[in-house]
Formats: structure tokens, C-alpha cells, sequence
């Protein structure tokens, strides 16, 4: 067992955690935090994309003890106050959600293009969203939606 300390979503975590854990059994098995799903097990779906210190990784390749001391940031971690931040509003508006499976781990990808380029091009917002896949919407909704909240800076 190894302990770590990590602040999720703004709030301070202390645990102890088996070497194997993953980034994702720990979010979701240990503080409950679901929003991020195991489509595939192996980094190629996106769905259980999470920020680790404001990048996008896949959680179910990232060991829980190497998000030790780190920020990490999930899709529930962008609602404030029972409100939807402007992206996640975007997505609604845009109607970007369809099944919704893929909809949080695309949200955290949209999330760290905006938060590292406020009004990206659409060759940056594909480039971002890449390792998201959506067998969905045809990803025309996803684009206008990160375009539209690109238009307001993508704030939460």
C-alpha cells in the first residue's frame, strides 16, 4: 500500500492505495466520482479523460500513486454551484451529448484546449479532442459546441 495526497476537484484526498491502482478505480471506486467511464481499458476510447494538473490523460493508464501530489480535475469538477459551466452548457445547446458516454471525457479534453488556448482553431479543437472517440453524433456537434464555448473563453 502506498499513501498519496492529491487535491481532486479543488478538495484535498489522503488515501492509501495498492501500487496497481489505477487513476480511474480510484476516482470512481474509491471517492465515488463516476462521471469518467472505462470504455475500453486501454488509453484508446478517451471516455475516463481526466486533467492531471490541467493535461488530459486517460485515467485508466495512470497509476493512482503517480497522481500523488497532483491536481486533478474531473467532469465533476465543472459544475459550480449545481450550475453547468459554459462548456458543459454548449454541449447541451449544441446537442454534443447524445448518449452521453463519451460526453465527460470529451468535455475534459475540450476543458484543457480552452484552458491552454482560449479561442483555438478548428484544426486545434480536432487535434484536442483526437483521442476521444463518440460512436454518436458524428462529432459535428462536439466541434460547434468547443466552438461556441471557445467564444465565451470556455470559462467554467
Amino acid at each position: 500500500m502506498h499513501d498519496i495526497e492529491l487535491r481532486v476537484n479543488g478538495h484535498a484526498e489522503r488515501a492509501s492505495v495498492p501500487a496497481g491502482m489505477t487513476l480511474l478505480e480510484f476516482l470512481r471506486d474509491r471517492l465515488a466520482l463516476t462521471g469518467a467511464k472505462e470504455g475500453c481499458g486501454i488509453g484508446e476510447c478517451g471516455a475516463c479523460t481526466v486533467l492531471l494538473d490541467r493535461t488530459p490523460v486517460t485515467a485508466c493508464l495512470v497509476l493512482a500513486v503517480e497522481a500523488d501530489g497532483l491536481d486533478v480535475r474531473t467532469i465533476e469538477g465543472e459544475a459550480a454551484d449545481g450550475e453547468l459551466s459554459a462548456l458543459q452548457r454548449a454541449f447541451v445547446d449544441a446537442g454534443a451529448v447524445q448518449c452521453g458516454f463519451c460526453t465527460p471525457g470529451m468535455i475534459m479534453s475540450a476543458r484543457a484546449l480552452l484552458l491552454r488556448s482560449p479561442h483555438p482553431s478548428d484544426e486545434e479543437i480536432v487535434e484536442a479532442i483526437a483521442g476521444n472517440l463518440c460512436r454518436c453524433t458524428g462529432y459535428e456537434a462536439i466541434l460547434a459546441a468547443i466552438r461556441a464555448a471557445s467564444g465565451t473563453g470556455g470559462e467554467p
